[in-house]
């Protein structure tokens, strides 16, 4: 199984992103694809897709737009759920000390790292940050 981890554009422009791919070899996850590339609009509205009736849906397609973003694909077995795990809640503030959200994140929005949330989203994701590639 194969899931998708996306560093955020202002974790990337601070330089944390080399800091969270080093916590993610630390702990044995098989990193098996990286790539740091931009989205176009086009690009986030899709990956964004299940968002788009949201309110927070043009910020959020603005935000990720920004800057690069660093994406990993990352395999192993439950490796949705370990990833998920790893990184923490959405909210920095509710996230276990010691993940990535907790160390890096600083908003629901600013919360450094995305990860798909199920093997559907993970095969969606993975196919619009590598294409190409």
């Amino acid at each position: 199984m194969k899931t998708l981890l996306m560093v955020k554009p202002d974790t990337v422009s601070n330089g944390h992103y080399g800091e969270i791919i080093s916590m993610l070899l630390k702990n044995r996850f098989d990193i098996t694809k990286l790539r740091m590339r931009g989205f176009t609009r086009n690009e986030a509205e899709q990956f964004y897709a299940v968002h788009k009736q949201r309110e927070f849906f043009p910020a959020l397609v603005d935000y990720i737009t920004s800057g690069p973003v660093v994406a990993l694909q990352i395999e192993g077995d439950d490796i949705v759920r370990q990833i998920r795990t790893f990184i923490g809640t959405t909210n920095p503030a509710d996230a276990t000390p010691g993940t990535i959200r907790y160390m890096y994140g600083t908003s629901i929005q600013n919360n450094a790292v995305h990860a798909s949330d199920s093997p559907d989203s993970s095969e969606k994701e993975l196919a619009i940050v590598f294409s190409g590639f």
